[in-house]
């Protein structure tokens, strides 16, 4: 029903609108100024009047007004509407005249008060439609920007996310082929760990939201296949805390904090490398905390901003307006990044 509605409202103002100003004038002979005793000839009149009026109201609607919206000529539109507004009340009027020939309101139909009283309400009446088309064309102008937006964010999001840093492929593929060269007995390990990976970034990462737990499982994968890379000589610890289950979060997000803790902050060579994450999940808040270890000869600032951060705090904007912070603390030994989001 609600769907139904929505489909046809803008015909089911005008029907509301119709019925309401039938019922007015229904009443306002009925039992105004003007009663008639006859409720079946109360009724002929008001269908009389009112069908005059909807042809006059819906010329303009349906013909003159779009001429003029495309043509925006005010000079134009009023030789057009004019003429045909004098047409109609004038064949109105005589009619009624005629129709009320030894009647006792003859007289009042025939005399200049009625002529301007009813041109003067079926004036204010086509006005008032006429506005309406204005509002309908506005709410029609409204959702139509609102989709070009939409699909403007879908298409930034979308390349936003075909950004992601293909460095950990590459990092990934050399050590595949060096545990292949050396016969590992770790490479199927980092085989599947790789094609889960690869999957989830081609398939699941295509939706606008995925399990949060789907997006923790890869991150584990990430971390196991960079401790690969390190020979597991540095320190990383991962620590997940409340219910992960239940939560949607955007696709590949917070890896990319992750990512940068990695490729900018380690050095395998340093004895005080170390990577610590923590995603805390409480009510519907979710804290996500990187810090690492900073080397000590520091990457370009230029590199070290990259496109990565910058790829994140995009999309952080377009999908969790107002439902986000993001703070980055940095000292001479460390780099933080803590994200608190708001998942609905």
């Amino acid at each position: 029903m609600q769907e139904f509605i929505q489909r046809h409202r803008i015909k089911l103002i005008h029907l509301s609108f119709w019925a309401v100003y039938f019922s007015f004038f229904l009443y306002q002979i009925s039992f105004g100024r003007h009663k008639v005793a006859n409720f079946g000839f109360a009724f002929r009149e008001t269908t009389f009047h009112v069908t005059f009026v909807v042809l006059i109201a819906y010329i303009n609607y349906g013909l003159l007004l779009p001429r003029y919206l495309k043509h925006r000529s005010m000079l134009r539109y009023s030789m057009e509407f004019l003429p045909i507004f004098v047409f109609v009340i004038g064949f109105y009027v005589i009619l009624r005249r005629y129709d009320s020939i030894g009647s006792p309101a003859h007289e009042f139909f025939t005399s200049t008060k009625f002529v301007v009283q009813h041109s003067l309400s079926v004036f204010f009446i086509v006005i008032f439609v006429a506005l309406m088309k204005f509002v309908e064309d506005w709410f029609t102008f409204e959702s139509r920007k609102r989709e070009i937006e939409n699909e403007k964010l879908n298409s930034e999001l979308r390349f936003l996310k075909e950004q992601i840093n293909p460095h950990f492929l590459f990092n990934t593929l050399n050590n595949l082929y060096y545990l292949a060269v050396i016969n590992s007995p770790n490479t199927p390990g980092v085989i599947e760990k790789l094609s889960q990976m690869m999957r989830y970034m081609l398939y699941d990462s295509n939706h606008p939201k995925v399990s949060l737990s789907k997006e923790i499982e890869y991150m584990k994968n990430y971390i196991s296949l960079e401790k690969l890379r390190l020979n597991n000589e540095i320190p990383i610890n991962f620590e997940v805390s409340g219910n992960v289950n239940d939560f949607f979060i955007v696709p590949l997000i917070l890896n990319t904090f992750l990512e940068n803790a990695f490729k900018h902050g380690l050095n395998n060579n340093s004895v005080d490398a170390f990577v610590n994450i923590s995603i805390k999940v409480k009510d519907n808040n979710c804290l996500y905390c990187v810090e690492n270890s900073k080397p000590a000869l520091n990457a370009n600032p230029a590199e070290k901003s990259g496109i990565g951060l910058q790829n994140v705090k995009r999309r952080l904007d377009l999908s969790y307006p107002e439902r986000y912070r993001l703070d980055v603390e940095e000292t001479e030994t460390s780099y933080k990044v803590t994200l608190n989001v708001t998942l609905v």
